[in-house]
């Protein structure tokens, strides 16, 4: 079955759950690791009756195995390596980078519009080669490199007028870490910037990875907005496991590309999920994720504020939440 064209000309909520229920039982079929963590669960397969109860697997399970869906071979063309400052770093063995490519491309033109009506720049150290956000960053600019994309560097801009635009540029597109994106405020915060608004939007994408202070997200759009001139600050909320990436045009009101939605978990049971705009772990169906595992629990807390968005709060803290017992290290599953 071809899923790979289906999953993204997926346009409605009949069409992602007959999909989805196609690909659970491609799963319980084809991904080894998936099919024994039901077993260990004493859940049967067979007797799931919809999308909605099928089980997720912890995200966790990407730091201690290797997780592929296919009856023929483990072959696999790249591996995404998480960020982590401390610990095991998660994998993600990606069998097909096309389709990582189409999740790119088609999840940022669903939310944005065509790609070359941009200019990028990407705020990222590119040094990491095995990072699947600077390799999406990194595609979006040699696509429209012909409108000046590029990667951020001090040495490209002068000290006494960082000017992001020219006049026949583009509408600009920032994407950066939050550390990147602060680092560059400090540095030029003594100067007058032009007011951009109109001409460019900034995207943080999270993560102080270990370089500085974490802040709250309000706190870090207020400085970004006073900086750049621009009302709202945009969000993205993907990870390393996951092949497709949500987006927040403001307030941090995440939404989710036509074939990933996210769900809320109960904290006090973790096969259970909660109603909108109650608190729990995040829960995610990504179908790109196909050759991987798309039905995933992911270790960041939420709520979802109505059927279309979600917000993202945090992270979990095991010592305070209780009954998660399945999101902890995993057992080795062969």
């Amino acid at each position: 079955m071809n899923f790979k064209k289906k999953i993204f000309s997926i346009s409605g909520k009949k069409e992602f759950e007959k999909l989805a229920w196609d690909i659970f039982h491609y799963q319980i079929r084809c991904n080894k690791i998936y099919k024994n963590y039901l077993k260990l669960l004493d859940i049967n397969p067979l007797k799931i009756k919809n999308i909605y109860k099928i089980p997720f697997l912890p995200i966790s399970f990407f730091k201690t195995h290797r997780i592929l869906s296919s009856k023929k071979t483990d072959y696999f063309e790249t591996i995404f390596t998480s960020s982590g400052t401390t610990g095991i770093k998660s994998k993600h063995y990606v069998k097909n980078l096309s389709i990582y490519i189409d999740s790119i491309r088609n999840s940022f033109e669903f939310f944005y519009g065509p790609i070359d009506k941009f200019k990028f720049l990407g705020f990222f150290p590119i040094d990491r080669k095995d990072s699947s956000l600077i390799y999406m960053v990194k595609y979006l600019i040699q696509k429209t490199h012909k409108n000046g994309s590029q990667f951020f560097s001090y040495a490209s801009y002068k000290k006494d007028s960082p000017s992001f635009y020219k006049k026949n540029d583009k509408n600009i597109f920032i994407f950066g870490l939050s550390f990147s994106l602060l680092d560059f405020v400090e540095k030029y915060n003594h100067l007058k910037q032009n007011k951009c608004e109109n001409k460019v939007i900034i995207m943080e994408t999270g993560g102080m990875k270990g370089k500085r202070k974490e802040i709250i997200r309000e706190e870090l759009h207020d400085i970004l907005k006073k900086f750049f001139f621009v009302k709202e600050i945009h969000s993205e909320y993907g990870m390393t496991e996951l092949l497709s990436q949500a987006y927040a045009k403001k307030n941090g009101r995440f939404q989710c590309p036509p074939w990933m939605k996210v769900f809320i978990r109960d904290p006090e049971d973790p096969l259970i999920h909660v109603k909108n705009n109650q608190i729990g772990g995040i829960d995610i169906i990504d179908l790109s994720n196909y050759l991987s595992c798309p039905f995933l629990s992911t270790e960041d807390l939420g709520k979802k504020i109505n059927d279309n968005e979600f917000e993202v709060l945090g992270r979990m803290d095991f010592s305070d939440i209780r009954g998660c017992n399945l999101m902890n290290p995993p057992p080795i599953i062969y």
